[in-house]
């Protein structure tokens, strides 16, 4: 199958178009590989493209100071990347960061804005993914605010989960400080508890999960909450 018709079945928001609207964007749609830690917007930059993740991971990240960062959402299979554009905006609010190397089918804008005018399937399926997002950053800020790190990194690993559809992943110390707005120290011991209750093996970068339910008790409620959306 080639690449671009496989994103009907494994980008969920394409797949959840009918198939006559599906195969009018598909000339419009051009495979990429994501590489790991590549920058796909920075605050204030025009958005030239919007992304359709298939097995690759985004994480959106809201900048304080120019420097500092914290996550407060991910796409994956379910959305879209350059949300911003369907809401008539095409100018990003945000830094937004390949977590999970992969492909996605990608669109330029201009093309995108004339496909969503008449495709009111497409703006039904966005609508949805908007609210979905909007409750995710939601909870995120929310438990960002209130549960401790060890929770909030069980939190995650089950989202990038859910998203990679895989028990494993490649994370460094760093980068997972950098998503969860702490310091390295406080991950290297939150995800050192969990290893030690083996809900997690960690080595060189690539993470594990061993134990699917345990990590979900480890979890903050928020990871719920979530999922409901």
């Amino acid at each position: 199958m080639p690449e671009t018709q496989q994103a009907f079945t494994t980008n969920r928001l394409l797949a959840a178009l009918p198939r006559k609207d599906y195969e009018r964007l598909l000339p419009a749609l051009e495979p990429i590989p994501l590489a790991f830690g590549s920058v796909l917007a920075e605050p204030g930059e025009r958005i030239r493209h919007v992304y359709f993740p298939v097995d690759s991971l985004v994480s959106l990240l809201t900048m304080v100071d120019s420097k500092k960062a914290a996550e407060v959402g991910l796409i994956g299979s379910e959305g879209m990347v350059g949300l911003p554009v369907a809401l008539g905006v095409n100018v990003s609010p945000i830094r937004v960061v390949v977590q999970g190397a992969g492909t996605a089918v990608r669109m330029d804008t201009a093309r995108f804005n004339g496909e969503l005018r008449r495709n009111f399937s497409l703006q039904r399926e966005l609508l949805r993914f908007t609210h979905s997002l909007m409750a995710q950053i939601s909870q995120t800020a929310a438990c960002n605010r209130f549960h401790t790190v060890g929770q909030r990194l069980a939190r995650w690993l089950l989202m990038t989960r859910d998203r990679v559809r895989s028990n494993q992943f490649r994370l460094t110390h760093e980068f997972l400080a950098h998503m969860l707005g702490v310091r390295r120290v406080g991950v290297t011991q939150a995800a050192s508890a969990l290893q030690q209750r083996k809900l997690i093996r960690y080595s060189r970068g690539h993470i594990t999960i061993l134990d699917e339910a345990g990590l979900a008790a480890a979890a903050c409620s928020c990871y719920e909450a979530i999922r409901k959306f």
